[in-house]
């Protein structure tokens, strides 16, 4: 059976440019890349800061880390009893939180992201994503879009650990240090497994120390002096929530 070789596979550059879709979504768009310890508030930050600007009339999207394991990057179990995978392709396609799935993960929702992005659209991604070269990665695609460089904007929650153990929304840091006092390794980030803070992010925000109201304003000042919304009614002064 013949087989399409990479050589025959070509960009298609649409016919909208991205300056007339500046022009109709007041916007240029780009990636927010929310990343920190589980419990440490991106999601949260990511959900407010995308209502306001839906309320203000811009285009956003959360890119949830628990949402997108139910669908594109769901596990073999998911995947076989939701979705009708067999076993096999269930194990071939479906992703855990080993390295090497974790690595893919984040390489699948950047390239998502920056389909939004490209688009014209804020796609806000909350993942712990803990590795460093796979957020370097991410912000590579970007940068070498097809079509032109992509705003990408990595912002570091950097709430504390001890914080985030105290909050402990799902149970999981209880979870994982039980299973270490009972030598069981359970790759946990930040208890059992490594967090690898960024090294250069554009913003940086702890939910220990920042109000919500405080990281989104913060967010929304970069995006306007960055230039990447229309300053519309606000004519580009420095903005509250």
């Amino acid at each position: 059976m013949e087989t399409i070789q990479p050589t025959q596979i070509f960009y298609h550059p649409g016919a909208v440019t991205r300056e007339e879709r500046r022009a109709l979504l007041r916007q240029s768009g780009g990636t927010l890349w929310f990343t920190g310890l589980s419990g440490s508030g991106k999601s949260t930050l990511a959900v407010a800061l995308e209502q306001v600007l839906i309320q203000r009339g811009h285009a956003a999207y959360v890119l949830d880390g628990d949402n997108i394991r139910f669908g594109l990057n769901a596990g073999p179990k998911i995947l076989m009893e939701s979705r009708g995978y067999s076993e096999e392709q269930a194990r071939r396609f479906g992703l855990g939180f080993s390295a090497a799935d974790r690595e893919e993960n984040i390489r699948r929702i950047g390239e998502v992201a920056r389909l939004f992005a490209d688009a014209g659209v804020f796609a806000l991604t909350s993942f712990i994503s803990p590795y460093r070269k796979d957020r370097d990665a991410v912000r590579r695609i970007h940068e070498q879009n097809k079509g032109g460089p992509l705003p990408f904007i990595e912002i570091y929650v950097s709430t504390p650990l001890s914080w985030c153990e105290e909050r402990d929304p799902k149970g999981l840091y209880q979870q994982a240090r039980a299973a270490v006092a009972a030598g069981r390794g359970m790759g946990f980030t930040g208890i059992d497994d490594p967090y690898e803070p960024p090294l250069h992010p554009e913003l940086t925000y702890d939910a220990s120390r920042q109000s919500v109201e405080e990281g989104v304003a913060m967010i929304l000042n970069y995006l306007h002096e960055r230039g990447l919304l229309d300053p519309g009614g606000s004519s580009g002064s420095r903005l509250t929530v």
